[in-house]
């Protein structure tokens, strides 16, 4: 009888570190691998995280050296620095597309599909809302032999239609501090809604532009040029 093998239990600390990694090799390619210090100014950038943190150098070295032992990153030699690379899709087994909102969940916390497919738009371009939600299904359904589920979906907020996901990446998600963080965030967090709003915005002009690209016609003025 074949024995499971759970998937490895992150600290907070490591998930922002591989995030990041994923993150910078789809964005920046011509900057990755990253050195140490890339690594930490990515982790601690003030944009597209949540939460926000203030790592030091010497966390982000042991998260990388704990995700060294799990092969989940690789160091890589040659000139004066060390730098990273990170080999989550293997290292984990799942699928380009599952890893890439696996990516985005450990960076940006709890998100419904609608805003994983528009954060992911510089990482990946899903065909549309019901491709996300496939594959958080099949996440969701990881069996035991591969190492059990890697998201759950919960509970819907009062006031909201759709309902969010989370990664497992780092354990069980305990609800109530879920929501008790978002709540002390909510007063100050109108920079990250009206960043949101212009992703969002960003994201809607390259599907218009696009489209219009296909029918051989010119977008509307006011749409392509609107802005927040």
């Amino acid at each position: 009888m074949t024995t499971a093998t759970p998937h490895p239990v992150l600290t907070a600390i490591e998930a922002r570190v591989l995030g990041t990694l994923m993150e910078k090799a789809r964005t920046v390619p011509d900057s990755y691998p990253l050195s140490l210090n890339s690594l930490l100014l990515g982790c601690n950038q003030k944009t597209s995280r949540e939460p926000l943190m203030e790592l030091e150098e010497s966390q982000v070295a042991t998260a990388t050296a704990n995700l060294r032992e799990l092969g989940l990153v690789h160091e890589t030699s040659g000139g004066r620095t060390t730098k990273f690379t990170h080999n989550f899709q293997r290292g984990m087994n799942v699928f380009e597309q599952a890893a890439v909102i696996l990516g985005m969940l450990m960076l940006r916390g709890p998100q419904t599909a609608g805003e994983l497919r528009l954060n992911t738009e510089r990482w990946y371009k899903f065909a549309d809302i019901s491709s996300v939600e496939g594959f958080l299904d099949e996440l969701l359904e990881r069996s035991e032999e591969k190492g059990g589920p890697l998201v759950v979906k919960l509970p819907r907020l009062a006031g909201t239609r759709e309902q969010r996901w989370a990664h497992l990446l780092c354990g069980p998600v305990d609800v109530s501090e879920l929501e008790s963080g978002r709540a002390a965030h909510t007063p100050g967090g109108t920079a990250e809604r009206v960043e949101r709003l212009e992703q969002e915005v960003a994201a809607l002009r390259l599907v218009v532009n696009r489209l219009c690209a296909e029918l051989g016609v010119l977008p509307d003025s006011d749409i392509s040029k609107t802005s927040l």
